[in-house]
């Protein structure tokens, strides 16, 4: 991979006004290097921030025996850290852009590292959540301003393969999760997990410390206030949403509904605040611009798809083919993989044939993966299956390159870490929803309750009703992308 590196800003005769020069300035040297350690850098804290989301699903069973838990009290060691993501990544974004986002995204891996040592030595059940809750705000401040500084980094006619590498980073580490989760306990026990992120923490520390580019200082501006309240708000409303999308061992019930009418009400609060505040968080405005509101929109409805696969797919799998652990395993790694190897190419794409046609191109891959997975399933078994889930999780890798790349380069250059703390957050909330609603539909589709005793048949009707509506959300998705490029051309 070869990179360009970009002229110098500030002062031409001043070679230390950019960082991406690194040792570089001092010896004249080719600053390509440098560019490729910054994007070393990013592409660290998106690795980082995913594989701090999969690697401790592994650990459960042998948490609760460490801590003498029960099994609903551990599971708040992963859903703290995806909560404090989910109600913190759009302030997040937000802070970068007002107090610097290189300076902020330092803080960042500074704060998910300290947390992971804190998780090490976790004396009781109580600790190890507070610093997986700490960890969770490190990694928002990582996952919103890595794809922001990518704009800053790299020139942009080279930006569509970057955001692919980081889309393929981001699946590595949620393919990578599970298995390095599994070694690590047994070789050190359940603290070498959080341990173990510790040199990559430190790596990431000093390759963005010293090769990203500096903060611009504009004179004469003054910095807004950073809405607070706004903030606030938002993030009780996006925990609320989280928790109610989170089914308890009787499915949906009354306190989820509780939980759901709180984040309706609070949705409807936070729209009000943002109304009347002087420097709102969010404005409100900004969605009505067609790249971005689109993109938020279509990032939700295809990553919602990707969750149907994590998680229907397990159960089908063990119903329908009697597959054991290892097995499983192996088969459900199939689709991360193949995001992973398709990031760079997707990206590649992208900066070769525009992300408006790319972005289509994806979904139309997506939709015909999804309507053709339980199709192939039925009709050529395991491969059948194995096979729809590589199109549809491919088709996913090039629109999330293109996607992320048209929303971050039609983005203002003054709300990037925002625009950025959006769409990670869209993708979040696609992924909570997915969960839970595909989750619902294969229950309803298998005409049973109890996932864990399905026959073969029940798993393939359940498997059948949830990617219907997995192709339905991607068609709309399709829809969308459509009719944004139509106006696009039209204006």
């Amino acid at each position: 991979m070869v990179w360009k590196a970009l002229p110098e800003r500030g002062d031409p005769g001043n070679a230390s006004a950019d960082p991406r020069t690194c040792d570089n300035a001092r010896t004249g040297a080719s600053r390509q290097p440098a560019v490729r350690r910054a994007i070393a850098s990013l592409s660290l804290s998106m690795l980082l921030s995913s594989l701090g989301s999969s690697i401790a699903n592994v650990a459960l069973p042998t948490l609760a025996r460490a801590f003498d838990a029960s099994f609903p009290a551990v599971q708040w060691v992963v859903l703290a850290y995806l909560l404090a993501i989910t109600g913190t990544i759009v302030g997040a974004g937000r802070l970068g852009d007002l107090l610097g986002r290189r300076r902020l995204l330092l803080a960042g891996i500074v704060v998910f590292t300290v947390a992971s040592v804190l998780c090490s030595v976790a004396p009781a059940l109580g600790w190890l959540i507070a610093a997986r809750a700490l960890q969770g705000v490190g990694a928002a401040i990582m996952m919103a301003l890595a794809m922001a500084l990518v704009t800053e980094t790299v020139p942009r006619e080279r930006t569509g393969r970057v955001m692919g590498l980081l889309g393929s980073m981001s699946a590595v580490g949620t393919a990578l999760g599970p298995t390095l989760g599994g070694l690590l306990i047994a070789s050190g026990g359940w603290p070498a997990i959080f341990l173990a992120k510790l040199p990559l923490g430190v790596a990431a520390l000093l390759l963005a410390w010293r090769c990203l580019p500096t903060d611009p200082r504009p004179a004469g501006t003054t910095r807004p206030p950073f809405d607070a309240t706004g903030a606030a708000v938002l993030a009780m409303t996006l925990a609320a949403y989280a928790l109610a999308m989170t089914p308890g061992r009787g499915g949906f019930g009354l306190a989820n509904a509780a939980l759901l009418l709180l984040a309706i009400g609070g949705g409807g609060l936070f729209v009000r605040v943002e109304a009347r505040a002087q420097a709102p968080l969010v404005r409100l405005g900004m969605f009505r611009q067609a790249t971005l509101g689109a993109g938020f929109a279509m990032s939700a409805l295809a990553t919602a798809v990707v969750m149907a696969t994590l998680v229907v797919g397990p159960f089908y799998l063990v119903s329908a083919f009697a597959l054991d652990t290892a097995r499983l395993g192996l088969v459900m790694s199939a689709g991360p993989l193949a995001a992973a190897l398709s990031g760079v190419p997707a990206g590649r794409l992208v900066d070769r044939l525009g992300a408006q046609r790319m972005t289509v191109t994806g979904l139309a891959v997506m939709v015909l993966g999804a309507f053709a997975l339980p199709l192939l399933s039925a009709g050529a078994g395991l491969s059948g299956y194995v096979g729809a889930l590589v199109v549809t999780t491919s088709g996913y890798a090039l629109f999330q390159a293109a996607n992320n790349t048209a929303v971050m380069t039609h983005g203002s250059a003054g709300e990037r870490g925002l625009v950025s703390g959006l769409l990670s957050l869209s993708r979040n909330l696609g992924l909570i929803t997915g969960a839970s609603f595909m989750g619902a539909l294969f229950s309803l589709g298998a005409a049973t309750p109890d996932l864990a005793a399905l026959a073969p048949e029940a798993a393939s009707s359940g498997l059948v009703a949830a990617f219907l509506a997995a192709g339905g959300f991607v068609l709309a998705a399709l829809l969308i992308a459509l009719r944004t490029n139509a106006a696009a051309r039209r204006a």
